[in-house]
């Protein structure tokens, strides 16, 4: 597949997927920085940023580029989450954030610092809460990835969250992202890629892997090829997001193998990588508030990449009617997984196992607790919980004492 290059210094055109992920990226930074500052006694947050495919910082429609996303949200973030601590009588928090920038192209990067200017400005005299340092780099990723990671382990940065948005799939080795993830405590990541373009990769690098995945679903190598004409169909979605995540799954302990949604076509990928449950919570429930902006084929409820291909498996697209159908499933599912450890697990736990196996959203996971007949949620002093937006990660789900007739039919997730 012939890698598109975009054109920053005449002034990149904003294509629809990006447009999406854009939104997704924004609205998600946003809620991390604000559940990483929470703690009702912390005064400082400190984070690291690293954007490696930067480009110039805007459009030619004059739209966002990541970076410009990136100090834009700081900058609101950090309003948003003092006002509520002042409203709270909390004191006042700080972020200190290391915002790294890199494009292969140099004279991309000077256009981008020339786009920053004003913003780097703005926040240095406004936001008194809010420090930001630059580092810009002008090579090709995997080459400044080392620099990067001895800036982020000499400064001593614990919380990071890279943007690799990158055209193609080449651009990034699978071994880089492992090595993000394994080399700092708390690590996210924002992977882009082109499907075509890790299919070439696949079918060179991992045959087998390719060829099992194909025939879990019916199909053969062969039949690969009469498949790319066809991206719009959902049996090739089924079979793209199963191979995506079979390819990745080692990177993270969460990872979303979500196409962005696009019906004539899924051809881009964007995948979030997380060393944590709760930061798949949250991207999950991100997802939700922008129905259809990313798409799943499968199951809606746990083991979601498992169903029987001689069945319709569904689409899900994380709005109202999927939800719908997530609620019902997870009423089986979940005393299913609490069966596997026992009759009781500490929600925190709970939580742990699931997420990496669910596109659902947390209020539904709730719900479907609350409305079992099957189990109860007890509190850490020994009460109940009675109302599914009380569930907190240290309340124990235990099946209850009277039990009504319940089977577990086994679920396995296809190789």
């Amino acid at each position: 597949m012939a890698e598109k290059r975009y054109e920053w210094r005449e002034g990149a055109i904003l294509d629809d997927h990006s447009r999406q992920k854009h939104k997704i990226l924004k609205e998600y930074f946003f809620q991390y920085l604000t559940v990483r500052c929470q703690i009702p006694q912390q005064t400082l947050f400190r984070l690291a940023v690293i954007d490696g495919f930067s480009g110039g910082g805007r459009y030619r429609c004059g739209a966002a580029g990541s970076p410009v996303i990136f100090l834009e949200e700081l900058k609101r973030a950090i309003q948003s989450i003092n006002i509520k601590r002042a409203v709270q009588g909390l004191g006042l928090v700080s972020i200190e954030c290391l915002l790294i920038l890199n494009d292969a192209d140099r004279d991309v990067t000077e256009l981008l610092k020339e786009n920053l200017a004003p913003l780097l400005a703005d926040i240095s005299e406004n936001s008194t809460n809010l420090k930001i340092k630059t580092e810009y780099f002008s090579e090709p990723f995997e080459q400044v990835y080392p620099k990067i990671k001895e800036l982020l382990s000499k400064k001593r940065y614990r919380s990071v969250l890279f943007n690799l948005d990158q055209c193609g799939h080449s651009h990034v080795d699978r071994k880089t992202i492992c090595d993000i993830t394994r080399s700092n405590p708390s690590a996210e990541i924002f992977y882009t890629f082109a499907i075509e373009a890790l299919l070439a990769f696949l079918r060179k690098s991992e045959p087998q892997m390719m060829l099992t995945q194909l025939s879990s679903v019916g199909l053969e190598a062969r039949d690969l090829k009469s498949l790319e004409a066809q991206m719009n169909n959902k049996t090739w979605l089924s079979i793209a997001e199963r191979l995506v995540f079979q390819a990745f799954k080692e990177c993270a302990p969460y990872v979303s193998p979500f196409s962005i949604n696009n019906p004539k076509g899924w051809k881009y990928w964007l995948i979030h990588f997380a060393t944590s449950y709760k930061a798949r919570q949250v991207y999950n429930n991100i997802l939700h508030d922008n129905s259809n902006a990313q798409a799943h084929y499968g199951r809606s409820g746990l083991k979601m990449l498992s169903y029987d291909p001689a069945e319709d498996g569904s689409l899900y697209l994380f709005a109202d009617a999927d939800r719908e159908n997530a609620k019902n499933e997870l009423q089986e599912d979940i005393p299913r997984l609490i069966s596997e450890s026992g009759d009781a697990i500490i929600v925190g736990d709970f939580y742990a196992s699931m997420y990496n196996e669910t596109p659902a959203h947390s209020d539904d996971v709730h719900a479907a607790i609350i409305s079992s007949l099957e189990i109860e949620v007890i509190t850490p002093s020994g009460g109940s919980r009675r109302k599914a937006n009380t569930i907190t990660p240290n309340d124990i789900l235990k099946f209850k004492s009277q039990r009504s007739l319940f089977s577990f039919p086994s679920i396995t997730i296809k190789k």
